[in-house]
């Protein structure tokens, strides 16, 4: 038996858009440990990608936004197993269609849908899979690093996920009250993902990133994806509420020697 105990067991994940993305490292890694993997996609064309890279694994389409569609959800994968080990919510969503815009001309509908499918979600499916949830289960979500760095590229997407991170804390305190499932999230630096790259401005970000750094190396999906992992075994079953930071140093970093020398020279 693995370290991360995998064998056997169930996992749903949500969030699939293509190879690149954390939810697919998230899934291979699931799958290589020997979990049963059950997915869930956003639309028919995703569910085609996902199908192709894992062919063995059930794939539904689910609009979180949707309360029949996350109902016919629950009752699709209810008829697959009857117990879900480990919750995955890879999920977000912002509407750039006209541009970056400051962040006080932020549109209230797209704050609204975007807070609905990138964190509303996660309570949405908590609550709906709670019957199915195992009373050890992990639930992972995926947030960002910092959402105390105003980075004017990111737009309103910062503050949609902070109310993430005080959310899952919410659920793990009202979860407890009758299982001790857990919910926590990983943090990642910046990813080179195919979903980032529909954020303006996100490359040059990326690339001062990487050398903030303290390995002047930018942090690897991959590696997002092997702590989410963690949360999701038994062997991270200590932490709840919790949200790992995995941004290879760069938060400790922003006074680097070099960065100061051509902030200053210019």
């Amino acid at each position: 038996m693995s370290f991360l105990g995998f064998e056997g067991k169930n996992y749903l994940v949500l969030g699939i858009a293509n190879r690149k993305s954390v939810a697919n490292f998230i899934s291979e890694i699931i799958r290589d440990e020997g979990g049963n993997l059950i997915l869930s996609v956003e639309n028919e064309e995703k569910r085609d990608a996902a199908t192709k890279l894992f062919p063995d694994a059930k794939v539904f389409v689910c609009d979180v936004s949707n309360d029949e569609d996350v109902k016919k959800l629950v009752e699709n994968v209810s008829k697959e197993v009857d117990v879900i080990h480990g919750l995955v919510h890879s999920l977000a969503f912002a509407n750039f269609s006209e541009g970056l815009k400051p962040f006080n001309e932020t549109k209230k509908e797209d704050f609204l849908q975007a807070l609905d499918i990138s964190c509303f979600s996660l309570v949405t499916i908590s609550n709906a899979f709670k019957e199915m949830l195992d009373k050890k289960a992990s639930v992972v979500t995926i947030s960002i690093s910092t959402t105390r760095m105003a980075s004017e590229n990111y737009g309103y997407m910062a503050p949609i996920k902070a109310a993430l991170d005080s959310t899952l804390v919410f659920l793990a305190k009202s979860f407890s009250n009758f299982s001790e499932v857990r919910f926590n999230a990983i943090g990642p630096g910046l990813l080179k993902t195919s979903a980032s790259a529909g954020i303006p401005g996100y490359v040059d970000s990326y690339l001062f990133a990487q050398k903030m750094t303290l390995r002047d190396r930018a942090v690897e999906t991959k590696e997002a994806a092997n702590t989410a992992v963690f949360l999701l075994s038994g062997a991270s079953s200590g932490i709840n509420a919790q949200k790992i930071v995995v941004d290879a140093g760069m938060e400790t970093n922003y006074f680097n020697k070099e960065s100061i020398k051509k902030v200053v020279k210019d």
